[in-house]
Order: structure tokens, then C-alpha cells, then sequence
């Protein structure tokens, strides 16, 4: 009876085996859905358009966009850390929907973990704007004014826990001021209120004001970007603050690694492509927008790190 009961074990687990095989052999063989936890127009949401093509063309089933929006991205980002990992059910967005939402909100049943990363398509650098007739032409003018009134300059962000935000909560621990923050809906919101004059600056993702009309005085990045070379890092001067700002195409953990295969593969085609490059191009990319999926993972690892630290030292994470 033993010897039956082992047999039987087998041949179930080699039927498994087969089976497992059989679907990466096979996929994709129905249609690949892309969650977008975002609006539709948003960055994410062209790009991964743009990617969703590719990955059509390099993998001969059809990769459509299907946008969720809610609760800071943890709507979508949610619904694909639950989605069963067999490779039908992606998401392309923001990693902050990943590495920073699930430590604010406790109620999120994912964390990181939950997913398998697949590659990396875009990277966001964030800038500090001001009207043109501002008197703050340096990142040291805006600390320098902060200084001198406590509590007295005013900033705008696109909202709690978003990138813009931490970046300036580091900004001001690297440099020993209190600015007073003053959240808003969108990036376009609070940059219409640097523009009437209702708070000091304002900081936002580069491709939301890329042609605002504002002066700009520094970007958070580690390097300048080359669609608006002359504006200095804010690293350049002198506040080491360049918050990662990324995202790319991630599936549920547990994706059979050769599906995972072929989603990398066709992901680095896709994302590498000249149509991919023009419409990267036109979102104010920089060079180093891809990575594969052990570097795409790294970063994640490290920005969960990271942010972590940076909200905990802030009470905002116990």
C-alpha cells in the first residue's frame, strides 16, 4: 500500500511538472492584461502603453492596459499582489506603490515581497520650482530663508508620502530647517499655486512642469538631466538628497521562472525599442531609465530600505 501511495505521489508530481512546463512552453497563448494604477494619460500610463505594444510584438499574444485607480496606487498595485502568478495578470507603475504605500498604510495586505520584478522602463526626477521673479535662485537661498523664519516658508507637493514630499522631509533633516508643507491633489495643483503666488515653491515631478514657465533650482537627482542641463542637482549643491523615483513592469511572486523568461526578454526589447526611446524621450527620461530584473530588484530592496528609515526617523512609520 506504501509503495502505491509513492507511485501515485510521483506520477501526480510529475504531471505537475509536466504541466508547469507545458505553460511556460505555451505562454503566452490568451491575452496578458497590464494593470496601470494610475489615470490614463498619467506618465506610467503612456509608457506602459508604448510597452504593452512591444511586449505584443515580441511575444505574439496582445498585452493590454487596464488602468486601476485608487487609495494611492494601492488599489491596482493590490489587486496584482492577490492576481494568480502564472503571468496573465502584470502591472507597470510607480515602485512607490510598492516600497513606501504598504509602510504607511497598514491595512495593505502586500508588501514588496509580493512581488517578482520584471524589468525597470522609467525613471522620475523631482525639481523645486519657483516663479520666475522669485528671489530663491538656489537650493542655499530657499534653506537660507528657512532659516531665518522657522516655520515661515511654504511649500506645495503633489501629497502625503509621495515622492516630491519625502524628498523634502530630507531636505530639510540634511539641512537642519523646518519648511512648512502644504499638500495638494497633483502635481498641477500645487504648481498652480507656486504660480499665484500662495506658497514659497513647490516640489513635483520634472515631466509635470517640464514647459511651466518656472525657474527651477535644483533637481533631486544624482545626475542633471539632459533635457534641462543647466539646472544644478541639488546634490551639486551642497544636500545630499536624490530620492529614487522609479517603476517598471512587475508580476504576483511566484511567477514560473520560465515565463518569467520570456517576460524579461521580450520586456528588454520592448523597453529598448526605438518607439519606446521616442515617447521616453518626450517624458523627460534619462538615459539610464531600464534596468533588468536583478537590478530593477536591487533598487527595490534599497528604496524599501530607505524610505523606511527616512519615515521612521519622521514618526511616520513605527
Amino acid at each position: 500500500m506504501e509503495r502505491c501511495w509513492r507511485m501515485l505521489a510521483a506520477t501526480a508530481f510529475g504531471a505537475a511538472a509536466i504541466s508547469g512546463h507545458a505553460l511556460a512552453q505555451g505562454y503566452p497563448d490568451r491575452t496578458v492584461e497590464i494593470v496601470v494604477p494610475t489615470t490614463p494619460g498619467a506618465s506610467a500610463d503612456l509608457l506602459g502603453r508604448v510597452l504593452a505594444d512591444g511586449l505584443s510584438a515580441q511575444l505574439g499574444q496582445r498585452f493590454i492596459v487596464l488602468n486601476k485607480v485608487g487609495g494611492s496606487g494601492g488599489l491596482g498595485t493590490g489587486s496584482v499582489a492577490s492576481a494568480k502568478p502564472d503571468g496573465y495578470t502584470l502591472m507597470h507603475g510607480a515602485a512607490v506603490s510598492i516600497t513606501v504605500t504598504p509602510l504607511t498604510d497598514p491595512q495593505l495586505r502586500y508588501s514588496h515581497k509580493s512581488f517578482d520584478p520584471i524589468c525597470q522602463t522609467f525613471k522620475n526626477d523631482q525639481v523645486i520650482v519657483v516663479r520666475p521673479d522669485s528671489p530663491y535662485k538656489t537650493v542655499k537661498d530657499i534653506v537660507e530663508a528657512a532659516k531665518a523664519k522657522p516655520g515661515g516658508v511654504n511649500y506645495g507637493h503633489p501629497g502625503l508620502g509621495t515622492i516630491p514630499h519625502l524628498a523634502m522631509i530630507e531636505l530639510g533633516l540634511v539641512s537642519k530647517v523646518e519648511f512648512n508643507h502644504v499638500p495638494f491633489r497633483g502635481p498641477a495643483e500645487a504648481a498652480q499655486m507656486v504660480h499665484g503666488g500662495q506658497i514659497d515653491f513647490a516640489a513635483v515631478p520634472l515631466t509635470s512642469v517640464a514647459n511651466g514657465g518656472f525657474r527651477m533650482p535644483g533637481l533631486f537627482a544624482n545626475a542633471r538631466n539632459p533635457a534641462i542641463p543647466d539646472v544644478p542637482t541639488v546634490k551639486e549643491q551642497g544636500f545630499d538628497v536624490a530620492p529614487l523615483s522609479f517603476g517598471g513592469l512587475v508580476a504576483p511572486a511566484g511567477l514560473p521562472a520560465d515565463v518569467k523568461r520570456k517576460l524579461d526578454d521580450g520586456c528588454r526589447a520592448a523597453a529598448q525599442s526605438d518607439a519606446f526611446k521616442r515617447i521616453a524621450k518626450t517624458h523627460l527620461q534619462p538615459d539610464d531609465y531600464y534596468a533588468d530584473s536583478a537590478a530593477f530588484a536591487n533598487s527595490i530592496e534599497r528604496d524599501v530600505a530607505e524610505k523606511r528609515r527616512l519615515l521612521t526617523s519622521v514618526g511616520f512609520v513605527k
